[in-house]
């Protein structure tokens, strides 16, 4: 038995507990009840029919239309923002990520996965941590680059997550181009460029959403700078 690994496997498990029967926001999962013993431990989460966004911008199941993303993407961030500037204490999420982002049977966003979760006093403005926490390819650089880190962590990885809601497509796919190896930079050098119609072709994206598609790419690029100031 790997002692360590079992005692971070309670710790997550407690910390999502403890953080879910804080909150209540109609973008946040609800916590029904949960179940703790030394061989079963379970968290009982509403139902949520249609699973996680990564499953609808992936996987080839193109069935939701670009306003629907935004819809999701809008919705997601009012969670964010509830988590961060409108409960007691804040909480910093830490893996804000597609798979992280369920769906209702109205395709309505809930943000979930609080195991990595961090309260924290609003008088804090840093928040010191040990050890490197959320998933590569969406955690900010200050994460593992062990600097003191703020709530606005959770601000780069909803930049992450809105590049591939942009794209339907993984921020770094090595099956695509190499011209397209990583999204992220790709997007701004079209942006750059002023070559955003060229961005559309390639997303996918019609004339009717071409201006909530323009106005969610400048959001992305404020979210994903490398300093969080």
């Amino acid at each position: 038995m790997n002692i360590a690994s079992d005692k971070r496997i309670e710790e997550q498990f407690m910390a999502e507990v403890s953080t879910l029967v804080r909150i209540h926001h109609f973008n946040l999962v609800r916590l029904h009840g949960f179940f703790f013993e030394r061989h079963l431990r379970a968290l009982f989460y509403e139902y949520m029919p249609n699973g996680s966004l990564d499953k609808f911008l992936f996987h080839g199941n193109k069935i939701l239309g670009f306003e629907k993303l935004h819809e999701i993407a809008v919705g997601t961030a009012r969670g964010i923002v509830y988590l961060h500037e409108e409960c007691q204490q804040r909480i910093v999420h830490y893996d804000i990520q597609p798979e992280n982002i369920l769906l209702d049977v109205n395709f309505f966003p809930k943000v979930a996965d609080f195991g990595l979760a961090k309260l924290s006093n609003r008088d804090n403005t840093h928040i010191t941590m040990t050890g490197g926490r959320g998933t590569p390819g969406y955690a900010a650089p200050e994460v593992w680059l062990r600097f003191p880190i703020t709530h606005k962590c959770d601000v780069y990885s909803f930049g992450m997550l809105l590049f591939e809601i942009i794209g339907r497509r993984r921020n770094l796919d090595l099956n695509l181009p190499e011209s397209q190896d990583w999204f992220p930079r790709w997007v701004w050098k079209k942006f750059e460029a002023g070559q955003l119609v060229e961005l559309m072709l390639v997303c996918g994206i019609e004339e009717k959403d071409k201006e909530i598609a323009e106005r969610m790419v400048k959001v992305v690029i404020w979210c994903v700078q490398y300093r969080h100031e």
